[in-house]
């Protein structure tokens, strides 16, 4: 048994994001019945197609046919979920919407995914990345050289939507447990982007600098070595860069080089071109210094870091042959997922519309009453507890006296650890250990991102919290997996970006361009939060917890899982450039007087459109595979330069264009369109004073989620939490004179006391 099996999905999705949510369920063994029009899936050609698509039944209905519809409103009322991408108003004419089809079907959890919002002039345009990565602000986010927006190869918003989708998919099956209701859930585009990009904008702060291409830092940076080739040197903590000095002969320099971050930049460049990467790599690492090579995805997938994971899964397809694909980015030690088939073409299924749902008491939020002890840290631990404290969880930011090493007042920080409460605990201190095993007794959810080994040092592995509570979910992140030989590495976003091709395939053909958006951390967050949802339904069943593992590791695979597909002759995926502007001439980002715009032509008619709107000759076809910096896009670059973005827009909007403006990061929190959209809230902390951050990562129509605290210092919270945990005052002034527990005022700097070495990243 895996830990959806017996839910039924009546998926009516295309292209990435909607397949890829409903894929994750399904690799538990949630049966999923695939509608697709007379045509195929828009991306049926697109070498994820497998991948998005594996264990899932594909039936062919067409919607434009009242015979047709009707059995698709009969199968998604007969489904437990009903799983939907379609603009704003097509489901309504349908009758497909919430409203419809839950009024015969209370139980049914009906969730739809758009493309870009749920309202307002651009949600309607063709589902197109680039545009979506324009409007919403994370185009201008990505490092650069130049004043431009850059187009990104991977669709990180559309893989983080299908995280999150999958995440709101169980939080509402969980909640159905308890009321026996289903409600309609919203996951959107910009849901999407919100969890990979969703930075808090203090007021009383200087904007957040733009990142740089190579890297902001001496210390956390792309370098070219003597031979030409590139590696990341990944020292983001002051003691991994004392190690990185040191090994190079420079210790002597330490003080001069930590404060003139330019002259240690000059002399790390000067340095690391005098020899070839292998020997860097070796000196380095031997030091014990984090660091990667820059490589490729084909290199990456076929290696031994994946195989030691057991990532790498492989098929026989009929068409394309023997394919390899990546396996389940996440692992439940009772009920395991499994990849047990490509998508097969299949007839209806006989789905008898189940019993009305039985009365009970409900939730106000669809993790009410789910407590979780987080222990985790920097992104991808953090973000993970944050993802679940805006579900409705209880969770408890628990952090060493050195605190979380990227403990800050600036924004990444902050966006990773809202809705929690803190408290301080020192594990090495007499009772401590006693004190966090009570807590477990009373609590659901263990999350940490500790180096492998680090957490049974300690005490509180998996086996250790199960002795005290057997429904207890302990879920742990590392950076390269439990077994071979990198187990036991630290590891950071940049590593598993450089090694597992990303910034080779942003760079293109010039140098690698390391992602701004960290990559990795925020897919792992994404995935554990999916991890232990999938866990908490589980035990309801069961009554029994498990153990949830995953990786930086087997995330650098899920947030290029379609690009990383492969077999013999397969189409290579799309490359970019140093400030890379689009795909094509008539697929790119353009400025205007008065600011930059997307367009993203696909067809001929769009190309065509596009060529007549703006004037200028030239064959539609040729425009669709002409390179984006070549002639015609140099035409159409002094065109637009010369005019007005509205206008433009209005008339390509008109002449069915896929358009749309392209903000700022830092309009994005005024911009009309995301506000009409409600994508970000103002709230205030009580430290720093008004902020600005994303609403949330899924709406939920009778259980609305929601951040129910500001971010905590750390200890915030320690007398309150423990009061809360039934601990007798007496209890807990003894915990605080021992040195058991803390409050802020004895937290220590992690700078000083190097406690960066105890985390995955």
């Amino acid at each position: 048994m895996s830990a959806y099996q017996g839910v039924r999905i009546a998926d009516f999705t295309q292209g990435v994001a909607g397949p890829m949510a409903c894929m994750l369920l399904g690799d538990f063994e949630a049966e999923i019945v695939k509608v697709e029009p007379a045509g195929g899936d828009r991306l049926k050609d697109h070498p994820g197609y497998p991948a998005w698509n594996r264990n899932k039944r594909i039936v062919t209905l067409d919607l434009s046919d009242p015979s047709d519809l009707e059995k698709a409103r009969d199968l998604a009322r007969a489904a437990d979920i009903a799983v939907f991408d379609h603009p704003p108003g097509d489901l309504e004419a349908l009758g497909l919407d919430a409203a419809s089809l839950r009024e015969v079907a209370p139980h049914l959890i009906h969730v739809w995914m758009p493309p870009y919002g749920t309202r307002g002039r651009w949600s309607g345009m063709p589902p197109r990345h680039s545009l979506l990565a324009a409007a919403s602000g994370i185009a201008f986010r990505q490092g650069a050289y130049g004043d431009s927006p850059v187009h990104m190869v991977l669709p990180l918003g559309w893989y983080g939507q299908a995280v999150m989708g999958a995440s709101a998919m169980g939080a509402a099956l969980y909640e159905r447990g308890t009321s026996g209701q289903g409600q309609a859930v919203t996951v959107s585009g910009l849901h999407g982007v919100s969890e990979v990009g969703g930075v808090v904008m203090v007021l009383d702060q200087p904007r957040l600098p733009r990142g740089a291409p190579q890297g902001a830092s001496p210390s956390y940076r792309l370098y070219q070595c003597g031979d030409g080739n590139w590696f990341f040197m990944a020292t983001l903590f002051m003691p991994f860069y004392r190690k990185a000095i040191d090994a190079l002969g420079l210790g002597a320099h330490w003080e001069v080089l930590a404060l003139n971050p330019q002259l240690a930049l000059e002399v790390l460049e000067d340095i690391f071109r005098s020899q070839p990467r292998t020997h860097w790599l070796g000196l380095l690492t031997e030091a014990g210094v984090p660091c990667a090579p820059v490589g490729d995805r084909t290199t990456w997938f076929a290696g031994e870091a994946v195989r030691y994971a057991g990532l790498r899964l492989e098929f026989d397809d009929p068409v394309r042959g023997r394919l390899a694909m990546p396996g389940p980015p996440v692992r439940l030690s009772a009920t395991p997922a499994s990849v047990r088939s490509l998508p097969v073409p299949g007839a209806l299924p006989a789905w008898a519309p189940p019993p009305p749902p039985a009365a009970g008491p409900g939730a106000s939020r669809p993790l009410e009453g789910v407590r979780v002890l987080d222990m985790g840290s920097v992104i991808a631990g953090a973000l993970a507890g944050a993802v679940l404290a805006n579900l409705g969880a209880e969770v408890i930011k628990i952090e060493s006296p050195e605190g979380d090493p990227f403990r800050s007042d600036g924004g990444p920080f902050l966006a990773c650890n809202r809705g929690k409460r803190g408290l301080g605990v020192d594990l090495k201190q007499p009772g401590a250990k006693e004190m966090f095993l009570d807590l477990v007794r009373q609590s659901d959810v263990v999350l940490d991102n500790y180096r492998f080994g680090v957490r049974k040092r300690l005490g509180v592995d998996y086996e250790a919290l199960r002795q005290v509570n057997p429904r207890i979910i302990s879920c742990s992140v590392n950076a390269y997996g439990d077994a071979g030989p990198r187990a036991p590495l630290p590891g950071f976003d940049p590593l598993l970006q450089a090694e597992g091709g990303m910034m080779a395939a942003q760079g293109g053909d010039a140098e690698p361009i390391l992602h701004t958006i960290a990559v990795n951390d925020v897919a792992t967050a994404g995935i554990v939060a999916f991890g232990i949802l999938s866990a908490l339904n589980a035990r309801r069943r069961t009554g029994e917890g498990q153990e949830v593992i995953t990786s930086l590791l087997a995330q650098s695979l899920t947030f290029q899982l379609g690009e990383v597909v492969t077999w013999e002759g397969r189409p290579p995926a799309p490359k970019g450039g140093v400030d890379c502007l689009g795909l094509s001439p008539v697929h790119r980002y353009y400025e205007c007087q008065d600011g930059w715009l997307a367009v993203a032509a696909e067809s001929l008619a769009e190309a065509e459109a596009l060529l007549t709107v703006l004037g200028t000759t030239g064959d539609p076809a040729e425009a669709l595979s002409a390179p984006p910096e070549g002639p015609l896009a140099g035409r159409l670059a002094d065109i637009l330069a010369g005019r007005a973005r509205d206008g433009v827009l209005d008339a390509l909007e008109a002449a069915g264009v896929p358009c749309i403006p392209c903000v700022r990061g830092y309009e994005a929190y005024e911009d009309s369109w995301l506000a009409e959209n409600g994508v970000f809230v103002a709230w205030r902390h009580p430290r720093l004073g008004e902020a600005v951050g994303v609403r949330g990562y899924a709406d939920f129509d009778r259980t609305p989620g929601g951040f129910r605290h500001p971010v905590p210092d750390a200890g915030e919270h320690t007398r309150e939490v423990l009061a809360g945990f039934g601990l007798t005052p007496e209890r807990i002034e003894a915990l605080l004179g021992s040195g058991a527990v803390f409050e802020p005022a004895t937290a220590r700097s992690h700078l000083r006391d190097g406690g960066a070495a105890l985390f995955t990243q």
